[in-house]
């Protein structure tokens, strides 16, 4: 009797056993208003995305330890009754309607009853409740004295979805925690001072981050923030050079001025690594135009709203003012506008290199393509010039070295090929800027890959290393390669640049760590997309790409870690393009999570240090790629100091890695040559590329069919013999380049334009290529298929007369 009492006591609404229908209408009724009232938020959020709720798995209930209480106090359910009235009440308006009403729109509500169902016909016994429920609709079903009605399980079935889906009694806290309409009160320390800021406004080669540096210099304390190591590096130097005590704090590297470590007044920082709780007097941050970037936006706009400073010395492009000056009256401060013109002249030339025998000291050839580095290089070379290489893989210190060479004024190296790296960063002696192509990949807000022309301040900002101020070139010069690229090359110049119009945001570890105290079921990279799906932001910020992120959170979501560490390592900043880094990230994390700390003997194993010079591109590439798997061990180190344990001795091995990189950087056009000759007959290509690229115009006078059938006898004059007649040279150099995109490109002008768009990928060509092969040997597209084609065209018309 004891046993069969205590259910009851559970049940008070129904009353001993019997609640008639239309009381319990009324109490579903009062149930999904109180339900709605927790979970539907506020009535202007927009409502969240749905297909990123992942269901918590639910078991079944097995064989209980304890008797089934319910069938005591009724009977064993019949599950082939039970099965009818479950797909009654799915069948329901009114429960469907009841279900949206408590956040389960269609996809959560069809989820859900699967899940519940399954749930009901799989366990071996339910709750007794539910039991005697299910009972009561069972018996009463057909009879005009209803026991109990379908709707009736409407609160068991809504519990359950509360269940394997948690995000939906919590969904107020959820839209709270990601609301990041006001990123300003995030920063209280900032907001307790008032802070001045002044922006140094001006094009490249202007001196407004001079201006902004002496402010520096002269302050008791300060922080200079900058977006590249190499530049937060020149900043150390300068400083230090100046008698000014600065520390260099970079993702991997910590350099002290002072010997026993202590801290100085000034630091120079990559902007990532900035602190926003140390008082300082000046702060700089130099290129605040990217602001803007998909991935690194965020960085920016912490410095500026959170930097706790005196005054702010902001340094970029004009088309930031509106924006800086906008989020600045969020917070109450007002900006002075201090512009700058460019201090030597710039111009752009009304003729095109055309070949490289035209090329004179102080030329720079750019390129957005690593294999237009390797193919323009050699071909320098091969006309007996010397040439420098700098491209954005390049460990820092090779790209310094390199820099040195070209700017040497007795070294006999006198021409730099180079990727847009050159944009920032290094201070080079340029005469001439000549742009190898003028279409660029990128990646969108979104994440998604493009081809496209480069934009206005891209090209400013490449252009704007010729004639550099103080160098022994008192004046810039622009053109392209090609003739029908400088047309267009104009015209991205002669446009306004684009206005900086909103702020990157990134969610914060807290964030996250409070999302996962109410979705503990839910992975880092689910946690993260329902925080960027509820997210809520004001027309001048938007959230950045976090693509990388997620990459790395469902690489290591297997590893057992914590969250905080979990967040840490898919922050560390690798291209996730490279498989070795990436498989070295993964070993990293499975040998954190052992509590085991990554030694100095077990990093060389894992990487087979030491290693030999790169004797071809590919071996060159891997070295590249260890390098960076030595940053990211020392990036790990500074986070966790007792897991990776020997940076010191790292860094050492990885000098002497840099020194081999140099060396295989010097000696490029011979790991060219050796690569081409170990590859396939035909291979037109060094290295596989993420983005195909072609040129975004083409002469069509150079690439007629006699250009095109004598293309591989024009490339080894145009390689082999420098000494020939410039229109020969000329002709062989188009009809290399037409034989290039036929290999790379595939035959004809729409394969160009759709590899161009991005809207074709090389292997997507090669594919093709295979499938016409197939098709034409089996026939479909050969003689008999046109006669045919003929034949049926003939009959048409026949018809019709």
């Amino acid at each position: 009797m004891r046993r069969c009492a205590w259910p009851l006591l559970r049940l008070p609404a129904r009353a001993g056993l019997v609640l008639r229908h239309g009381e319990a209408a009324a109490a579903r009724l009062r149930l999904a208003a109180a339900s709605s009232s927790s979970v539907g938020g506020d009535g202007n959020s927009r409502a969240p995305d749905t297909s990123l709720f992942v269901p918590v798995p639910l078991k079944p209930v097995g064989d209980a330890a304890e008797e089934d209480v319910g069938a005591e106090l009724t009977r064993p359910l019949d599950k082939g009754e039970v099965l009818k009235n479950l797909n009654k009440f799915y069948k329901r308006k009114e429960i469907q309607r009841l279900g949206a009403e408590n956040g389960l729109d269609a996809r959560l509500f069809h989820q859900a009853f699967i899940s519940f169902r399954k749930y009901i016909m799989e366990s071996s016994s339910v709750s007794a409740d539910l039991h005697i429920i299910l009972n009561d609709i069972c018996c009463g079903a057909g009879k005009l004295c209803l026991l109990g009605h379908v709707d009736d399980l409407f609160p068991f079935f809504l519990r359950h979805a509360k269940q394997i889906f948690p995000m939906l009694d919590c969904m107020d806290d959820l839209r709270k925690i990601s609301d990041l309409r006001l990123p300003p009160n995030w920063y209280p320390d900032a907001r307790t001072i008032q802070r001045k800021i002044i922006f140094h406004a001006g094009p490249t080669n202007s001196g407004k981050t001079y201006h902004a540096i002496q402010r520096f210099l002269s302050a008791k304390s300060g922080i200079y923030c900058g977006p590249l190591k190499l530049l937060a590096h020149e900043i150390f130097q300068k400083s230090n050079d100046a008698n000014v005590p600065c520390d260099l704090v970079t993702g991997e590297e910590r350099v002290y001025a002072n010997e026993d470590a202590r801290q100085a007044p000034h630091i120079a920082c990559t902007i990532e690594m900035c602190s926003i709780n140390t008082p300082y007097e000046v702060a700089v941050i130099d290129e605040i135009q990217m602001i803007r970037d998909p991935a690194r936006g965020w960085a920016w706009t912490r410095a500026l709203l959170g930097l706790c400073a005196e005054e702010i010395h902001v340094c970029g492009e004009a088309a930031a003012i509106d924006l800086v000056t906008e989020l600045m009256y969020t917070t109450g401060e007002e900006v002075e506008v201090r512009n700058y013109k460019r201090l030597t002249p710039l111009t752009v030339l009304d003729y095109a290199l055309e070949s490289l025998d035209n090329l004179r000291p102080g030329d720079c050839i750019v390129c957005f393509s690593k294999n237009d580095i390797y193919s323009i290089s050699r071909q320098v070379e091969a006309r007996g010039l010397e040439c420098a290489v700098i491209y954005g893989s390049l460990p820092p210190g090779t790209k310094l070295e390199q820099a040195k060479k070209f700017n040497d004024p007795d070294d006999p190296c006198k021409i730099l090929v180079a990727t847009d790296a050159i944009g920032m960063g290094l201070n080079l002696c340029i005469k001439r800027i000549i742009f190898n192509s003028i279409v660029k990949p990128t990646i969108n807000e979104k994440g998604e890959k493009e081809i496209d022309s480069i934009t206005t301040s891209q090209a400013l900002q490449i252009a704007g290393r010729a004639g550099r101020y103080g160098s022994s070139f008192k004046q810039g010069e622009v053109t392209t390669m090609h003739r029908d690229d400088l047309v267009q090359l104009k015209e991205i110049l002669s446009e306004p640049v684009r206005p900086v119009k909103t702020a990157g945001l990134h969610p914060t570890p807290e964030q996250i760590e409070m999302f996962a105290y109410h979705l503990p079921d839910a992975t880092l990279s689910n946690l993260i997309d329902i925080f960027v799906s509820l997210s809520q932001v004001d027309g001048l910020y938007f959230v950045c790409n976090i693509d990388d992120f997620k990459f790395l959170a469902d690489m290591i979501q297997h590893i057992p870690l914590n969250l905080r560490s979990r967040y840490v390592f898919c922050t560390a900043p690798l291209n996730r393009k490279e498989p070795f880094v990436c498989t070295t990230l993964l070993k990293f994390a499975r040998q954190f999570s052992r509590n085991e700390p990554l030694t100095f003997d077990w990093l060389c194993r894992h990487t087979k240090w030491p290693l030999a010079a790169p004797k071809n591109i590919k071996e060159l590439v891997h070295l590249e790629a260890v390098h960076d798997v030595f940053d990211l061990y020392l990036w790990l180190s500074y986070r966790f100091m007792d897991m990776f344990p020997d940076a010191v001795l790292v860094r050492d091995i990885q000098k002497k890695l840099d020194d081999i990189i140099q060396v295989g950087v010097c000696n490029i056009t011979k790991l060219i040559r050796a690569s081409q000759s170990a590859a396939a007959p035909g291979a037109a290509e060094v290295m596989s590329e993420d983005f195909p690229l072609s040129r975004t115009k083409r002469d069509t006078r150079a690439v007629s069919d006699r250009y095109g059938a004598r293309s591989t006898e024009a490339l080894s004059i145009a390689v082999e013999v420098p000494g020939e007649r410039r229109a020969k040279n000329l002709k062989a150099y188009r009809s290399a380049t037409r034989q290039e995109d036929l290999k790379s490109h595939g035959r004809g002008s729409l394969a160009n334009r759709l590899l161009r768009e991005g809207l074709l990928t090389q292997e997507m060509l090669r594919q093709l290529e295979s499938e016409w092969q197939d098709q034409h040997r089996n026939g479909r597209y050969g003689l008999g298929s046109k006669r045919n084609d003929q034949n049926s065209s003939k009959e048409t018309g026949k018809k019709k007369k």
